[in-house]
């Protein structure tokens, strides 16, 4: 089971998110439409199949508009569903609910969507000892909600922001002079706890990393060849993580060369949102 994450960190999001939905004036179609102590119970039903994230979202949305409201998850987080599925039950204020809808959904298919992504890829290089993991290409103001949706989909998170690990990118390596060099001044900085890797784009640039001890090395966009010939250099030496433009057709030949983590951009920035609807069944 997947521990969700702290109301504390999501409601900003979920508030930030409402306001935006609700703009100046709230929503004028509940309010002309609905009394204000109508009722509703409605149900959050999966259209589409796939991995279950982010429920937190659609409760804490509808208790921003409606304290009150009784919410009942029918599913847990991580959990794969079919076609169909009910995830949750909610009882409250109708205005509240029809008010909070879209941004819950917004918001659950979403991360839905991510996890199920992920899960796929996990499930393509099952039986290998690579790890999928994701990179910082996340919806901004989302990445702990993204980053937390990967985890419901069976992968692992790469470094959160800037400040909790030393990554060396190609252009790092130019404006340092060389890939030795840059991994000289950052291990020199580095304290005891963190982690520093170095992005390679050759086995003879791997060489030159291996020389300066990193953590972990970042093989970008190697051929097949070449990713297995730098897993017999560095002999597990080091961490090795296979990067650049991974997909569903490539990520198991690419587990079968021996690296230990493969980065895939894809999981946040192109995943599939997962069609989830709020259908009402009375008051």
């Amino acid at each position: 089971m997947i521990e969700p994450l702290p109301d504390l960190l999501v409601s900003p999001i979920v508030r930030a998110a409402l306001a935006e939905d609700l703009g100046r004036a709230g929503d004028i179609t509940a309010q002309a439409c609905i009394p204000a102590d109508a009722r509703l119970t409605a149900v959050f039903n999966a259209r589409r199949g796939g991995v279950v994230a982010g429920l937190s979202c659609v409760r804490l949305a509808i208790a921003e508009l409606d304290p009150t409201a009784i919410f009942t998850p029918m599913a847990t987080e991580g959990q794969t569903i079919s076609a169909g599925t009910a995830l949750a039950h909610v009882n409250g204020a109708a205005r509240a609910i029809l008010s909070a809808e879209r941004t819950g959904l917004n918001l659950l298919g979403r991360l839905c969507g991510i996890a199920t992504l992920t899960q796929d890829f996990v499930h393509a290089v099952k039986g290998t000892r690579a790890r999928i993991t994701d990179t910082r290409k996340t919806t901004p103001g989302l990445r702990a909600l993204e980053k937390y949706a990967v985890r419901c989909g069976g992968g692992t998170n790469h470094r959160f922001g800037l400040d909790d690990a030393i990554l060396i990118k190609d252009n790092h390596v130019v404006a340092c002079g060389s890939v030795g060099e840059a991994v000289r001044r950052a291990k020199a900085f580095a304290g005891h706890l963190v982690k520093v890797e170095v992005e390679v784009d050759s086995l003879l640039q791997l060489q030159e990393a291996l020389a300066h001890d990193p953590d972990v090395i970042m093989l970008d966009n190697f051929t097949l060849e070449d990713m297995a010939e730098a897993v017999k250099i560095t002999a597990g030496r080091v961490v090795l993580e296979a990067s650049g433009g991974v997909t569903l057709d490539t990520v198991r030949a690419i587990a079968e060369t021996g690296v230990d983590v493969i980065s895939v951009g894809a999981l946040t920035h192109s995943a599939r949102v997962l069609d989830i609807g709020l259908d009402a069944v009375g008051n």
